[in-house]
Parts: C-alpha cells; sequence; structure tokens
C-alpha cells in the first residue's frame, strides 16, 4: 500500500516490516545535521494478498530480507512520526517525544499484521475463544513488541542514531493501569500465548482512565492518588468510533401481546471500542484486546440546564456514564460505589456479548443458524466479575434474536466456562438481590428462572424423603440465597394438620429426562383424593424451614451462577481445583464431575525471562543450543545436566549480579536507600492482603533485628548473612488491616535502614506502586522469593512461577501452586514451612477452644513491637488480630502465630544454604546456592502460560491455532 504525502512517499510491508519514509526534511532533532536517504522504489500488494510480492531496490543491495527492516529505515520511521504524528510542539525532540514517535512506528507494523490476522479470522470463521476479564495487567508494550517481531537490536541502533538509548526510551512509557494484582498479569500472559500460539482469541476489558490507583509511601504509610497513564495518551490503542453498544440500566420489563419480554425506559449508556493489539512472538498473528469506554451523545449534554447556571445536572448524564470506567474496583462500602461497580460488571459483559454476537452475525451470511454458535464462540469468564454473561447472552438471544428459552439456555450453556480464582467468601461475588432488581430488572427475571431450573434438577436427583438433605444441598447450591423458594417448588411439600409432611410418592421418580405426565409437577388445587391417599406420611423429628430470614438480606451469588451457567469449571493449580471440588464447590461436583477441571496457570516466558532478563536468556541460550526455549520451555529441562558445571555457575553468578547492581539502582532512585548488591535480596512483592501474610514475614524480620540487637558485631556476623528485604504491593484504599500492615512494615524499615549498628546487615524496603515494570526489575535480580500465603487460600499464583523462572529460590507453605512448583524444581530446591491445607480447619477450631499456646517467641516479637522501638504508632489494632480465641479481626484467621516458629526455623536454613555456598567434593568445587539456582530454572518449564493456554485450547474451548498466510 502506498500513500502519496506530497514529499514522502510511505510504504508498508506484511511481515515484519516497517514502512519505509524517504526524501525527508526534517528540522530540530537531537542530531545537528540530518541523515541522508536514498530512494527506494517497491510495489507492494495488499497485505490480505497472497500474490507475489514484486520487490526492486535500486540501493541498499545485499540486504537479504528486505522485510527486516535496518536500523536506517526505522530512523527514518521514528523521524517520521515525530514531524507529522505530533502529540508535542516541533521545536524539541526530547525523550518523551522519541517514546511516542518510536511507539508509532511499531504500531505501523502491528497494524498491518493484526488486519491481516482480523481478516483471516473473518474469511476462515474459525471458532473464537473471548476472554472476558475485569482486568489485564499489560506492562509496558514498547519492548514486547519490538522483542516480539525480533526488532530490538534494530531499534536499539536507530534510536542510537538519533542520539538515544532504547532502554531510556522505553522507560518514558508509563503501565497501562488496566489491572492489580495476578488475576490482570495472567490475562495477559493467556493474551502473549494466545497470539504466539496463533489461537484466534479476543480479549475484552474496560478501559480505567484512573486505575485503581497511584499508590505512594510516606510517613503515614500508604497513600493513594489516582493514576495518570491516559494523561499524555496512550499511542498503541485504536479507538474505533464505529464500533459502539448501547447499555441500558434501570427501567422496566414489559410484556408483549405475544409474551415476549421488553426493558424499557431507564438509563441508556454507549460503550465505545478502543483496540490495542496483542503480537505474537515470532509468528504474524497479531490479535486484539478490545477495552471500553463509556459515554453518553452529545445531545444528553443539558445546554439550558448549563445556560442556567445548574451545572451539575448540565453534565449529570455525561458524569454518570463517564465514571463506569473512572477507576478499577471502586470502594463499595457504600450504596453507590456497589452500584457502581455492578455497572461496570454489566458494561463489560453486555458490550462485549453484543460485539460478539455481531461478529457471529456478519460471518453467518444471510442465513444465521443459532444452533451454531457454540460450535464458533467460546467465552471464558476470568473469575465471577463477568457472571453477568450468562443472563445477558440469554437475554439477548431471547429477547432480542426471538429464540425460545430452552434454545438460549441450551446456547448458553455451551458456550460459556468460568475459571474459579479464589477460595476467599468475601471474593465469591454476592449482589444484593434488591439492588440487581432495580439495575437490571430483566436479568433478575432470568436469573430466577435458572435457579427454579436447578432446584428442580436438585430434588431431581436428591428427593423430598430426608428434607434435611434437601434443605442442606438448597441452602448450599442455590443461586438465589434467602429467597423465597418459587410456587411451583413449594407445592411438593404439603403439609398436613398432623404436623407430618406429606410426599407425593411420585415426585420421587422425577429426573430431568422424565419427560412423561407422571414425572410433571401438579398444583395443590389440581390434586384429587385418590392421589392424597398414596401419599407417604413422615414423621418428622426435625422441620427444616424453607422461609427466608427476614433478618438477612436476600443475595445473588454469583460463583453459583457461574458454576450453573457455564460448561467447564476451573481450577487453576491442582490443590486449588481439589479444594475447588472436595470443599467450595462440592455439592456441585458431586451432581456434575464432568464439569470440572483443573488449568494450573503460567506466564509467558517472553516477557518474564527472555526480554526482562536478558544476561540470563543469553546463558540460557548458550547451554540449551538454540532460543528454541522461548517457544519450548520444556527445553529448559537440559540446564539439569550442567547444574554443577563451574563455568555455567560463574556466569550464572555474573548474571545475578548485574541483575542485582540494576535492583540497588533502582531501590535507591525510588526509596534512597542504598543497599549493598553483595547481600541476599529477599523479596515479597503482591497484592498486600492477610492472608498472603506479609505480617508474617515482617515479624521474622523484626524477630531477626532483635536478635541482632542483643549480640555483639561478631556474633551477627557469624550468625547472619546480610539480607536486603524487599516489600511491594498495594493494600485495597479501604482495607484498613492491609494499610496498617504497610504502615509497620515502612516503620520498621525506618529503624533499621538508619540503625548503625546493624549496617548492611539488614535492610528493609518498600517498593512504592509495585507493576509490572517494577517486576521486570526486581524479579531477575532476586535470590529469595516469600510465597508464604496460609494453606490452602492461594489459588495459584504466578509470581511464584516468574521468580522460579529466573533462578531465584523460594521460601513457601504448601499453597496454590507452590506446590508443583516443589514438585518440578525438586523438594532440595525449595524451603518449606508451615501447616499443610488439610490441618487448618483443625487448627482453627483448636484455637476456638482456647487450645492453641503460643510460641514464646512470637510473644517476644509482639512484646518488642509494643515497646515502641519503630515508633509512636500504636500496632495494638494490628497485633490484637494475632490474639484472642474468637471474634470479627481477633483470633488469628491466618494463622500468623502457628506458623512463626517453622517459618523462622526455616529461615535459619536459608541462611545456612546462603553462607555456606562452597562445597568442595572429590571431583570439583560447586556453589551450592547457585546449583539450586539453576536447577529451580530447569524446573519451571511446565510453568509457561503456553502449555496451560494450549490446554485451554484443547480441553475446554475446543479452537485450533489459525495462522494468517
Amino acid at each position: 500500500m502506498a500513500a502519496n504525502l506530497g514529499f514522502c512517499t510511505l510504504i508498508s510491508f506484511s511481515n515484519n516490516s516497517l514502512p519505509f519514509f524517504c526524501d525527508f526534511n526534517f528540522r530540530n532533532f537531537r542530531n545537528s545535521a540530518s541523515p541522508v536517504f536514498s530512494r527506494r522504489f517497491l510495489t507492494v500488494n495488499n497485505v490480505a494478498s497472497d500474490k507475489h510480492l514484486e520487490d526492486t531496490l535500486s540501493a541498499d543491495k545485499g540486504i537479504e530480507n528486505p522485510f527486516a527492516p535496518d536500523s536506517g529505515s526505522i530512523a527514518s520511521s521514528i523521524k517520521y512520526h515525530a514531524e507529522f504524528s505530533p502529540s508535542f510542539s516541533p521545536e524539541h525532540f526530547e525523550l518523551p517525544k522519541a517514546y511516542f514517535a518510536t511507539a508509532e512506528s511499531v504500531r505501523d507494523m502491528l497494524i498491518i499484521n493484526w488486519n491481516a490476522t482480523y481478516d483471516y479470522y473473518e474469511k476462515t470463521n474459525a471458532k473464537q475463544a473471548y476472554y472476558l476479564s475485569m482486568e489485564f495487567l499489560q506492562g509496558r508494550a514498547l519492548l514486547n513488541a519490538i522483542g516480539n517481531l525480533e526488532l530490538s537490536g534494530a531499534y536499539a541502533d536507530a534510536l542510537k542514531k538519533l542520539g538515544y538509548d532504547l532502554e531510556a526510551v522505553a522507560e518514558q512509557e508509563p503501565d497501562p493501569a488496566l489491572g492489580n494484582g495476578g488475576l490482570g498479569r495472567l490475562a495477559s500472559c493467556f493474551l502473549d500465548s494466545l497470539a504466539t500460539l496463533n489461537y484466534p482469541a479476543w480479549g475484552y476489558g474496560l478501559r480505567y482512565k484512573y486505575g485503581l490507583f497511584k499508590q505512594l509511601i510516606t510517613k503515614d504509610g500508604q497513600e493513594e492518588v489516582a493514576e495518570n497513564w491516559l494523561e499524555m495518551g496512550y499511542p498503541w490503542e485504536i479507538v474505533r468510533n464505529d464500533v459502539s453498544y448501547p447499555v441500558k440500566f434501570y427501567g422496566k420489563v414489559i410484556t408483549r401481546p405475544d409474551g415476549r419480554k421488553d426493558w424499557i425506559g431507564g438509563e441508556d449508556i454507549k460503550a465505545v471500542a478502543y483496540d490495542v493489539p496483542i503480537p505474537g512472538y515470532k509468528t504474524k498473528t497479531t490479535n486484539n484486546l478490545r477495552l471500553w469506554s463509556t459515554k453518553v451523545p452529545s445531545q444528553d449534554f443539558d445546554l439550558a440546564a448549563y445556560n442556567a447556571g445548574d451545572h451539575a445536572k448540565a453534565y449529570e448524564a455525561l458524569t454518570n456514564a463517564e465514571k463506569i470506567c473512572y477507576v478499577l474496583y471502586p470502594g463499595d462500602d457504600s450504596l453507590e460505589g456497589k452500584t457502581l461497580r455492578l455497572k461496570q460488571q454489566y458494561t463489560l459483559c453486555s458490550a462485549s456479548l453484543q460485539d460478539i454476537i455481531s461478529r457471529f452475525e456478519k460471518r453467518s451470511g444471510n442465513i444465521v443458524n443459532w444452533e451454531k454458535f457454540p460450535e464458533k464462540i467460546a467465552v471464558q469468564m476470568n473469575d465471577t466479575h463477568p457472571t453477568l454473561c450468562i443472563p445477558e447472552l440469554i437475554r439477548i438471544l431471547v429477547d432480542v434474536k426471538g429464540l425460545s428459552w430452552d434454545e438460549a439456555w441450551n446456547i448458553t450453556k455451551k458456550t460459556v466456562a468460568y475459571t474459579n480464582h479464589t477460595v476467599l467468601p468475601e471474593a465469591l461475588e454476592k449482589w444484593s438481590l434488591e439492588l440487581i432488581e432495580q439495575l437490571l430488572p430483566r436479568h433478575v427475571e432470568i436469573i430466577k428462572l435458572i435457579d427454579e431450573e436447578l432446584i428442580n434438577t436438585i430434588i431431581a436427583e436428591y428427593g423430598i424423603e430426608d428434607l434435611g438433605l434437601l434443605h442442606g444441598k438448597l441452602q448450599s447450591m442455590r443461586i438465589m440465597d434467602n429467597v423465597e423458594l418459587p410456587g411451583s417448588v413449594l407445592e411438593l411439600l404439603v403439609k398436613p394438620q398432623n404436623g407430618s409432611i406429606v410426599v407425593p410418592t411420585e415426585t420421587l421418580e422425577i429426573s430431568e429426562e422424565d419427560d412423561s405426565p407422571e414425572g410433571k409437577e401438579t398444583s395443590a388445587e389440581e390434586e384429587t383424593d385418590e392421589v392424597v391417599e398414596e401419599k407417604e406420611i413422615v414423621d418428622e423429628k426435625w422441620e427444616p424451614s424453607f422461609k427466608p430470614d427476614p433478618k438477612q438480606p436476600k443475595l445473588v451469588r454469583m460463583a453459583n451462577l457461574s458454576v450453573v451457567g457455564g460448561h467447564t469449571v476451573n481450577g487453576v493449580a491442582a490443590i486449588h481445583s481439589e479444594i475447588v471440588k472436595n470443599d467450595v464447590f462440592n455439592d456441585f461436583y458431586s451432581l456434575w464431575p464432568e464439569k470440572f477441571q483443573n488449568k494450573t496457570n503460567g506466564v509467558t516466558p517472553r516477557r518474564w525471562i527472555r526480554f526482562c532478563n536478558p544476561a540470563l536468556s543469553k546463558i540460557i541460550t548458550k547451554w540449551t543450543g538454540s532460543e528454541d526455549w522461548v517457544l519450548q520451555t520444556e527445553k529448559l529441562a537440559e540446564l539439569q545436566k550442567f547444574a554443577n558445571n563451574v563455568e555455567l555457575q560463574s556466569e550464572w553468578r555474573e548474571a545475578k549480579r548485574i541483575n542485582k547492581m540494576k535492583v540497588a539502582a533502582y531501590l535507591r532512585e525510588k526509596t534512597g536507600y542504598i543497599v549493598s548488591p553483595d547481600a541476599m535480596f529477599d523479596v515479597q512483592v503482591k497484592r498486600i492482603h492477610e492472608y498472603k501474610r506479609q505480617l508474617l514475614n515482617i515479624l521474622g524480620i523484626v524477630y531477626r533485628y532483635k536478635k541482632m540487637k542483643e549480640m555483639t558485631p561478631e556474633e551477627r556476623a557469624i550468625k547472619y548473612v546480610p539480607r536486603v528485604c524487599i516489600f511491594g504491593g498495594k493494600a485495597f484504599a479501604t482495607y484498613v488491616q492491609a494499610k496498617r500492615i504497610v504502615k509497620f512494615i515502612t516503620d520498621v524499615g525506618t529503624t533499621v535502614n538508619n540503625d548503625p549498628e546493624i549496617g548492611d546487615l539488614l535492610k528493609v524496603v518498600f517498593v512504592p506502586d509495585y507493576n509490572v515494570s517494577v517486576a521486570e526489575v526486581l524479579i531477575p535480580g532476586s535470590e529469595l522469593s516469600q510465597h508464604i500465603s496460609t494453606a490452602g487460600m492461594e489459588a495459584s499464583g504466578t509470581s511464584n512461577m516468574k521468580f522460579a523462572m529466573n533462578g531465584c529460590l523460594l521460601i513457601g507453605t504448601l499453597d496454590g501452586a507452590n506446590v508443583e512448583i516443589r514438585e518440578e524444581v525438586g523438594e532440595d530446591n525449595f524451603f518449606l514451612f508451615g501447616a499443610e491445607a488439610h490441618e487448618i480447619a483443625d487448627l482453627r477450631k483448636e484455637r476456638a477452644e482456647g487450645k492453641f499456646v503460643p510460641d514464646p517467641r512470637f510473644e517476644e516479637v509482639k512484646e518488642y513491637i509494643r515497646s515502641g522501638v519503630f515508633g509512636s504508632f500504636s500496632y495494638d489494632a494490628l497485633m490484637g488480630s494475632l490474639e484472642g480465641n474468637e471474634g470479627y479481626g481477633r483470633a488469628d484467621y491466618f494463622l500468623v502465630g502457628k506458623d512463626f516458629p517453622s517459618y523462622i526455623e526455616c529461615q535459619e536454613k536459608v541462611d545456612e544454604a546462603y553462607r555456606d555456598q562452597k562445597v568442595v567434593n572429590l571431583y570439583h568445587d560447586e556453589q551450592k546456592w547457585t546449583t539450586m539456582s539453576i536447577l529451580n530454572t530447569a524446573g519451571s518449564s511446565m510453568f509457561s502460560s503456553d502449555r496451560t493456554i494450549h490446554q485451554y485450547a484443547r480441553d475446554i474451548w475446543r479452537i485450533e491455532p489459525a495462522t494468517p498466510l
């Protein structure tokens, strides 16, 4: 494609290509002399064409691959965008401008492959997966994109010609504030793997203007301010003004004369698509992440009210629409906050499904066969946030497309699947029935019908002879919690005057497949005397109440709806999936065992080794013989046979030191603390939560510090190895206890880091505003990583995988993916402590009965903290959460005290292994710690998201790779 730009011809290529720009007269660039470019004449067919590409180069002879742009053409492209795609004034070419121009030059190439990929999916009409998630924690795009396109060296050279360093330019890019933790990072790893493996798939999310928040660390602990990632614009996104869908809230439902329903009135907004390209590694496939932004038409701005001085009323509709996409996870302590969260979830579901259905209809041509919908569409709900996909898909199919209930329900159950990410009760979302009825009245009708079908299935499975059993099953499994049973169900339970339960014998024979008249329900008015005589009289010792408790709220359980409406439910680690089956959803598993699967999480080795750790990547490539490991991580296992090789170990340690130097420089820049790269770098970076037990970590550090203070300098040097203890992560803005933990960590750091007696023997650093880019610095330089959640409470974790891939040793409990990591890297190469998942319930019971006896060392630490050594702030509430036997916020629910002795003893083993790195045997000297580090990388191959995605594609979505021509 060639576009005449007057004095410049723009030519674009279809494979690993950049536009070439010719004969420019550039001004005001960093270089004093403008470069001279030879004119090139090229003929290029449309990117969707498979015709021969004619290429005549009158200059620059000797280029073997005309599709791989050289640094000169890249520099020209960057200069073009600086001149003609301006986001800045023309007078200067500073770093921010250099970043935008560089990003736009990369985007040109991505657009070519992006469009080709989309066209190929359209033409082949292959089955496509759609991944719906409230979070996509993408990280910076520039280095990842040019890395996947194999142009890192060319871009580095091009920018050097323009007077800039590639890394300095990349540093100008803000992290997109579209996520918070593992949920969003997993989604982004999946998108990378889907594109790399050529699977037809899109992601759908929301375009949050202010993200979760930007974290500041002050003397008062954590403070939150709005993210500003969109303030300067985001060069990777393209707004699709022609792609928008209406989204409705409130209103009412009316019934048409033909019996169909219409949802009318209420508040209407518009969801507009913003697309972000997701390039695969060494492939043309470039998939799409579609983010929705919300707005209203200009006519909804009340100009009359504005001119009358009532400005709030004038832009009320605009504000109500736009604020839906302001903040990720708005505080939900208020009704307004809860309403906003529910609006966000419905906006994601409604806009995405309308888009998916529109695409299905377009690809179907003149005749749309809705039975084919599940054969062409797979919808994956990443946790419970997108659960409203289920009633929304039914609503569109029934109310808009005219399908029957049975048709729509069957299509939905074959299309939608659910990934569970938590066993925490508070994270298994429950929404107020009253709120959903107000906001989404039609969806409540649909959910009630689904709930009624579920109840009938439960009764068919368990009968009504044992009402206690039935009551328990309904309480556990119903979607509607504390809501009266449907009238048709109540009629099955007839209570005579003598107080016994009258059970219709026919009911005991009902099954899902039974369509005979005997299997159908009859109303009480239709029953005859003869039928009554056939009923059994069951003496009742205990009469369960099927009535709602008026003192408790009526709720809709989104997790239960996800299980009922989805064809597959998967956990994200082996131990987590067993907990899902045996505990969280045990009744559903008993009913539908075929629905439940495990899909252990994974992370992309491109971003998390190849690009963020080039020093280690070169070593892996050298010792495995090629770069094949980037796509085939099983080749990492080849490092095992060299684990004791002295040369490899020397190179390995040197790479680690290079990365530690980078971490030390980063910590000094961001916190002001100076740390020694000779110390062990001990890292815990993740969302701040009590179950993740950052509190256990910092209590262990306090114990260490106290013991150091009791020793002479000589004793300290013998007993302890120097450590830099690094924390990072955000506490949710309204999570008071988590914010107390952040404050405590920073107070301990202030005291310890300024203690001249301790010096470099111990440092405690809290890194502010932890995100993907920070992780890309910290993880390669880490030597010990802490994954110490209470056993059975972490679904999987993904940072543990990233650390292991980068040769970092783990200390942790048998929780989440730790279990599988320990199996893969070897038990001797993992520092294990703590109670196991099957013990937790009994340990909590022991605590409640007052039988728990805390370790004296644990009591010693708490007393030391209360002495005021870490400042005047009162930590009574924080310490109080670890004390007592019962009560909210008490009784050490997360078993910090129970695991504390095991934890500090395990840390002593860590010290011993790190100190005693030199081991002599008959054959050679080897570094024990380095050997363990190498074996962690070698054993991490199964934790690639490529493996996970292959399993999703095969077992859940049933999609095949589709490579653009």
